[in-house]
């Protein structure tokens, strides 16, 4: 008797598609099990309000939850940074597998690169994150751009570019990646320059706590180093009591002295979406051995943030 499959709950996007699929075919060659897509549609899905009024991105994750707590899919997959820092009790994170490339990157017109583009360009990005440090770059380098807050899956938002209507658009590599388009990619932007969303890049499969054999065989999909590096930033955001929606940028990179590794450096940011306040720290310490470890990077770079006027830069608290 062939095994009943395994249900994999996922949003309908073509980037949500692209993840979980390749997420299904690594639980596929390591249980011998079929694994089925299950579409979901989450809120964040069908509204078309800005993000951080609709409650930042963890409305793209309440469904697939719910759905995992009622028994109607096994396991789902996410973009780690869409999911709320709290992790619910009856929900585990049995794995985070190796990051993708974690940098922004830029798509404009005519092949340009950020530095070359016209005075008073408009640059497309949904997120405050970026507003706040391409402004700050572009107000230190003498650049004049104007962003503007657009919403949508990749396609749309590369279409305004195409269109005309937008000079640039800001995305995430890791998702052109995903979906087989990174040759659309006209810039890729340091680290240096901008700092990526806490967990972009990495994907997270959760399923129902009770479910310990599943999450065992899930385990074996674990990227150490990469769970490691989230955490330190998403401990970094949890301390700063800042949603999804704040404008946070966060690095964990694992430093080696020759063939060694022997520390971990974590990177912070928050600033004004309009560029003209940034709190930008970092901290280095020993690679953490445990999740714990983790955890006090992250808040430790996130008290002196907060001592350098971080909590400031917010914008509205979440209630």
């Amino acid at each position: 008797m062939t095994e009943k499959a395994l249900r994999l709950g996922t949003r309908r996007s073509t980037l949500a598609m692209a993840q979980s699929g390749q997420v299904a075919q690594a639980v596929r060659e390591l249980t011998g099990r079929p694994v089925e897509l299950v579409e979901i549609t989450t809120y964040g899905d069908t509204s078309r309000e800005h993000l951080a009024k609709i409650g930042g991105t963890g409305v793209f994750v309440t469904a697939l939850r719910d759905a995992l707590l009622a028994g109607e899919v096994d396991f789902a997959v996410h973009s780690l940074k869409d999911l709320p820092t709290t992790q619910p009790d009856d929900l585990t994170m049995a794995a985070v597998p190796r990051r993708e490339d974690p940098r922004d990157v830029v798509i404009a017109r005519d092949g340009l690169t950020f530095e070359r583009l016209p005075r008073g360009a408009r640059v497309g990005t949904g997120s405050p994150r970026r507003m706040a440090q391409l402004n700050a770059y572009a107000r230190s380098h003498g650049l004049t751009i104007e962003t503007v807050p657009i919403r949508g899956n990749i396609d749309t938002r590369i279409g305004y570019v195409r269109s005309g209507e937008l000079d640039a658009v800001v995305l995430a590599a890791a998702g052109l990646h995903r979906i087989g388009m990174i040759g659309e990619v006209t810039d890729f932007l340091s680290v240096d320059m901008v700092l990526p969303a806490p967990g972009q890049g990495a994907l997270a499969v959760e399923c129902a706590a009770v479910n310990v054999d599943l999450a065992a065989v899930l385990a074996e999909l674990d990227d150490p180093d990469t769970r490691a590096a989230v955490t330190a930033e998403r401990s970094l955001l949890a301390a700063l009591e800042a949603g999804c929606s704040a404008p946070v940028g966060a690095l964990a990179d694992l430093l080696a002295d020759g063939q060694v590794v022997n520390e971990m450096r974590l990177r912070g940011v928050v600033g004004t979406t309009d560029g003209s306040t940034l709190v930008q720290l970092s901290t280095t310490g020993p690679v953490p051995t445990s999740l714990g470890d983790a955890i006090a990077l992250g808040r430790e770079l996130a008290s002196e943030m907060l001592a350098k006027g971080a909590a400031g830069l917010m914008g509205e608290r979440a209630l």
